[in-house]
């Protein structure tokens, strides 16, 4: 049986992650966790520390931050969810972590979304809901350095194309989660641009 990929996304301390966990549990009464983040600071290790102290023995826990569908190949079948946490994390190992890619901008943006291709299709074919937590980054103002715009744009090309391929899509905002995709306008001609 195909998986149900449902995306979750929103700003910062939005409450995207808490309503993902609440989610994924009401779904299952046992969850898979794939954490994606890297700690290389302080900063990072309490971001991940307090995340941690949510989740209880109802979670297995694994790290992926990279190659993360080789982690959704190989799930635990005694759980019916999993919550990924957080696409632009893990979106950011891959543009700019110690597996890089070299070139030109758009080049290094191709390998991306060759690699969350693969998470996807991993994804629907784990037979479970997986709930993909991603950062709305681009409501904002224009970064005012190179690095920071190509991490915005690709993070919008990708929650793109994550939310294209998800049944549901929910944006965070004040604690409260929307279904943007039900309300979404659609083309009576699909061929309409």
């Amino acid at each position: 049986m195909p998986g149900k990929i449902i995306m979750v996304t929103g700003g910062a301390r939005s409450g995207k992650s808490e309503f993902a966990e609440r989610y994924v549990l009401h779904y299952s009464p046992k969850c898979d966790y794939v954490a994606t983040a890297e700690i290389l600071d302080e900063e990072m290790a309490e971001r991940v520390r307090l995340h941690r102290e949510r989740r209880d023995a109802r979670w297995i826990n694994h790290e992926a931050p990279y190659h993360a569908e080789r982690t959704l190949e190989a799930l635990s079948p005694e759980t019916g969810a999993v919550l990924f946490d957080c696409l632009t994390v893990y979106m950011c190992n891959l543009l700019y972590g110690k597996e890089a890619p070299e070139g030109e901008f758009l080049e290094r943006c191709q390998v991306v979304f060759d690699e969350i291709d693969k998470v996807l299709a991993a994804a629907r074919n784990c037979g479970k809901i997986v709930v993909f937590v991603t950062n709305e980054v681009g409501s904002g103002i224009v970064p005012d350095n190179q690095m920071a715009r190509e991490y915005r744009d690709l993070a919008g090309w990708v929650n793109q194309r994550v939310a294209n391929e998800a049944d549901h899509v929910y944006f965070c905002v004040a604690g409260q989660a929307v279904d943007v995709k039900k309300l979404a306008f659609k083309f009576e001609d699909e061929g309409e641009k």
